[in-house]
């Protein structure tokens, strides 16, 4: 770049940056994300933002993410080093796309320091090529929990998840919302009995999952492209149009087993969903807040069982906001053996994003702080700095005004920032051990003895 050329710091597309009102909202979510998962045993991890490529490839673990690669940018006098840099086979790296397969890889690293089954929980950022739009990041933050064991894990990890999602959801008081959730034994074992080869089962299924996004009859489309016959797509629409009430679906499903030929995989994954059933009943989670959806598929090829996605009720075109589901193979990838495991993701940085744009969610104020010490005078500065000390020692949030200025525009101040109260001192008071306390919102202004300030602060927060 040449001297006096502009540079452009616009963010890249797709790659976020808040304002302090919008990142506090995001500590406050990630904090009533943490607690919940916390309150469930799930300790918390975090795996590097860069991997080995073949990692994130590994047995096409990739899926239909685009990966964004590390390329060493050499400095003009290190030129001659580029094809040492150039890094290639086992020494090529790239951002993780997403937290399950660092999982993966961090459990083969760790194994015998690990004590299963593993529950832990990540909030970290990952990154993918995808086009940036509304709603849509090339670098993002998902909340991530997973529990994976050595060759067996209860369904009871599985039945969990639901219980995870609705104590979140309903800290955060977004609004009515739905857990849909089904097995894919269920909709695999549907196709087998419909006569559908192996290896088309899982472009079925990715076909299946994109539903909402391209309609009914685009499905079916797809579905012939596949070189599925017209009547087995037919069968299959209907199939996951099947609806009703949780018990309702599962007695259909249990008397459709009777005439399916070769059932076996289907009986078992109705087995299955009746025991996460059950398991989320007795974990106390309302009925309104979850429902067998048969068209609830995901689209990675890792899942193996229970499927779960989250939408808000209303706003449907928010998409999910929370979705997972259970895996066995995908951990074993990189030792050889079973190590079956459940999990779900939120991605936090989206959700933010569509419930601010929807109303749904408010920013927070700019600052903590709850209380500003104005400045009236400089030489009275021991005086507001101890002040300000004792309230913060009271647990309170203060910011010290440093600069002396008309205090109408400390006032409008604070006022832009959020901050609820301003504590003046001026000589007569800083004398009498007195202090004037207003609420910038209500414009009340009342005496307090700087011995009780604090006490007073407390109460009228509270």
């Amino acid at each position: 770049m040449a001297k006096g050329d502009k540079i452009n710091f616009s963010t890249p597309s797709g790659f976020p940056e808040f304002l302090p009102s919008e990142k506090r909202l995001e500590l406050y979510l990630l904090d009533t994300i943490r607690r919940v998962f916390e309150s469930y045993g799930f300790t918390p991890i975090e795996t590097p933002a860069v991997e080995r490529l073949e990692v994130l490839q590994a047995k096409g673990n990739q899926g239909d993410n685009i990966i964004y690669g590390i390329v060493p940018i050499l400095p003009p006098n290190r030129q001659a080093e580029r094809d040492k840099a150039g890094e290639t086979g086992s020494e090529a790296r790239a951002l993780k796309f997403d937290q399950t397969v660092p999982l993966a890889a961090y459990i083969a690293r760790h194994l015998n320091e690990l004590t299963f089954p593993f529950a832990r929980y990540q909030m970290d950022v990952v990154f993918r090529g995808e086009r940036a739009k509304d709603g849509r990041f090339r670098q993002f933050r998902q909340c991530d929990i997973d529990v994976v064991a050595r060759r067996e894990l209860s369904l009871l990890y599985d039945a969990q998840m639901p219980a995870i999602i609705t104590e979140i959801f309903e800290a955060i008081n977004i609004g009515d919302f739905r857990i849909r959730i089904n097995n894919r034994k269920i909709l695999t074992g549907f196709f087998k009995s419909l006569g559908i080869a192996e290896n088309q089962i899982k472009t079925c299924i990715g076909i299946i999952d994109a539903l909402e996004k391209i309609g009914e009859n685009k499905v079916k489309q797809e579905l012939e492209k596949e070189g599925i016959l017209v009547d087995q797509a037919q069968k299959i629409i209907e199939f996951i149009k099947i609806d009703g009430g949780v018990d309702e679906v599962l007695g259909k499903l249990k008397h459709l087993a009777q005439n399916l030929p070769e059932a076996e995989q289907f009986i078992l994954g109705v087995a299955e969903l009746e025991t996460v059933i059950r398991g989320v009943r007795n974990l106390g989670v309302a009925e309104n807040r979850f429902c067998i959806d048969l068209a609830i598929a995901r689209g990675l090829d890792y899942y193996t069982g229970t499927v779960y996605e989250t939408t808000l009720l209303g706003h449907d075109a928010l998409g999910s906001i929370c979705s997972g589901g259970r895996y066995e193979e995908l951990v074993g990838t990189f030792l050889g053996e079973k190590m079956p495991g459940v999990g779900i993701s939120i991605g936090l940085t989206r959700l933010i994003s569509r419930l601010l744009k929807a109303g749904i969610l408010n920013t927070l104020a700019a600052t903590p702080a709850q209380v500003m010490v104005v400045n009236m005078q400089d030489e009275l500065m021991p005086t507001y700095l101890k002040v300000s000390q004792n309230l913060r020692q009271a647990g309170i949030n203060v910011v010290t005004n440093f600069e002396k200025r008309p205090l109408g525009k400390q006032f409008q101040l604070a006022d832009k920032q959020g901050i609820k109260f301003c504590v003046i001192i001026g000589s007569e008071e800083a004398a009498a051990k007195k202090s004037s306390l207003k609420d910038l919102q209500t414009g009340e202004q009342v005496e307090v003895p700087l011995e009780n300030l604090a006490e007073e602060v407390k109460r009228r927060l509270a």
